[in-house]
């Protein structure tokens, strides 16, 4: 890690806790001691995070919700609040994957991909911000290498990742002059149970999709969420207004 970021007495917000690299970057604020309120439309898998989160001897507060309701995304920073007295840190992991024939998509696909990876991140960041100015806070999203390069079958997937690139690219020149700091992380694939259910259409040329996770394979979940804790620190504010790519080199050449 670039130096040990320290989160005793912080307050953090992290969305799709309930596994994944949500799961994993909780465990490694809960570690760094972090108090943290998790967020997931999965209430059984939140409340296992929570219990392992717990061992860590950290406090945690879970709130199932589901983020593609816009009023839900102001009642899980709303709650984070409340529970938790303030809020030094938003993290935005949630996301949803639909591949699809570009022809083939259904409205209601993209609504749901766009209302968890785009939607969700902008109207929490928005009631977010507030608190995060108070405490002198960090932003951190998590973009994808999809928002870096062309994806086939997966044209809303990666646009709602390009958007969530220049969102972060937005907030950050807005507050340049404010003590909040944002920034994003980009990884390719990773052993996640969002990837393992990741069907692509029976007849899709594969040849066009195996290029996306780069000649070193998969993505370390563990390096993507020690990178998220140090955007999420005091050690990350030369980071403000990037996006660091953790890509395993998919999107050099």
């Amino acid at each position: 890690m670039l130096g040990t970021p320290d989160f005793s007495g912080k307050a953090v917000l992290v969305t799709g806790a309930a596994s994944g690299l949500g799961r994993a970057t909780a465990k490694t604020l809960a570690e760094l001691g972090a108090e943290l309120c998790i967020v997931d439309v999965n209430a059984a898998a939140l409340d296992e995070a929570a219990a392992e989160i717990e061992k860590l001897g950290a406090r945690v507060h879970p709130l199932a919700l589901d983020l593609s309701q816009r009023a839900n995304c102001a009642a899980a920073v709303d709650g984070a609040v409340e529970r938790m007295g303030g809020l030094n840190a938003l993290v935005n992991v949630a996301g949803v994957i639909r591949p699809a024939k570009f022809t083939e998509l259904s409205p209601e696909s993209y609504d749901l991909v766009m209302g968890v990876n785009l939607a969700a991140p902008f109207f929490l960041c928005q009631r977010a911000i507030p608190h995060l100015l108070e405490r002198k806070g960090n932003i951190v999203n998590v973009a994808s290498n999809a928002g870096f390069m062309g994806m086939a079958y997966m044209a809303v997937y990666a646009a709602s990742k390009a958007a969530l690139v220049s969102l972060t690219k937005s907030l950050a020149m807005e507050y340049a002059r404010t003590p909040l700091t944002v920034s994003a992380v980009a990884p390719a694939g990773m052993q996640t149970a969002l990837m393992a259910s990741v069907s692509f259409p029976q007849d899709a040329d594969m040849s066009l999709v195996e290029r996306y996770t780069g000649m070193r394979g998969l993505t370390s979940i563990e390096e993507v969420a020690e990178m998220i804790a140090v955007l999420a620190s005091e050690r990350g504010a030369s980071y403000h207004g990037t996006c660091v790519l953790l890509d395993c080199g998919s999107t050099a050449g």
